[in-house]
């Protein structure tokens, strides 16, 4: 995704794959949620707060993928408004890392090269002063700020002869750092379910659970959602929003989002 001020270009062309397949084909919702004063991102709330709300406990859905975000869905009895936004890097340093450094790996499996390495603290500090996460809610990023290149420039300020374990456990810990950091200023007492690619990295879990003493912190699969497919699943609810959907459910719901259907139809012919 690319913002130019109050636009948003996608990859891909939804009439391309409509006249391909043959299948109606619902795409481009972004540009919607922009026009109507949103950011473009994150997405995920309107299906989380379709899919997964619940009348007792307030829940937190992460989604660690490259860029981490969150959305936050109040117990329904509470009548307060859900929020989201997204967080900062989840696994996209570290991979971006690892395809430059560590070929042919393409990611950490299983954390045993940032697991094998020692945190850096000066040059976590220098990551953690990035304006971005002093920001507050809702907030959109993405790996054009949190690049390869920022974080080269700060490790040869701070750390240039670094290894190259150390420089990943460096930066697992800058992922879950700033992760907890809006997980205990939302509510503490809600539990925290994650799906993402980060969900399988069992140094960040640890990490976490570290930070986030005494929380519930479970993987979707608990509430009946593939924590592999979860931002899948909430796309394909945005495209039945869109077709047979009323944007009024929404209303008054989601802190910052506005109550929309979103989304182009291409027809096949």
């Amino acid at each position: 995704q690319e913002q130019f001020g109050d636009a948003t270009l996608q990859l891909g062309d939804g009439d391309m794959i409509a006249a391909r397949t043959g299948i109606i084909t619902c795409s481009d919702f972004r540009q919607k949620h922009i026009a109507a004063g949103g950011e473009g991102a994150p997405l995920a709330p309107y299906g989380d707060l379709l899919l997964l709300s619940d009348e007792n406990q307030g829940r937190i859905l992460l989604n660690i993928g490259g860029i981490a975000n969150f959305t936050y869905l109040p117990a329904l009895q509470e009548k307060e408004k859900a929020c989201s936004g997204d967080i900062g890097p989840g696994n996209t340093l570290m991979d971006a890392y690892v395809r430059k450094y560590c070929s042919p790996q393409t990611y950490d499996k299983d954390a045993k090269l940032a697991s094998s390495g020692a945190v850096h603290n000066e040059l976590l500090r220098a990551l953690l002063a990035h304006p971005f996460f002093s920001k507050s809610a809702p907030k959109t990023t993405g790996p054009e700020l949190f690049s390869l290149s920022w974080f080269e420039k700060l490790r040869s300020e701070k750390a240039p002869e670094i290894s190259d374990e150390d420089a990943l456990a460096t930066l697992n810990r800058l992922s879950a750092e700033t992760i907890a950091m809006p997980m205990n200023s939302i509510d503490r007492e809600a539990a925290i379910f994650i799906s993402g690619g980060g969900a399988r990295n069992p140094l960040l879990l640890k990490s976490l659970r570290e930070l986030l003493p005494g929380r519930t912190i479970e993987d979707t699969s608990l509430l009946g959602v593939d924590p592999d497919a979860k931002e899948a699943i909430l796309f394909a609810v945005l495209a039945n929003e869109l077709i047979a959907g009323d944007p009024t459910v929404f209303e008054g719901r989601l802190d910052g989002g506005p109550a929309i259907s979103m989304g182009k139809i291409s027809f096949p012919g």
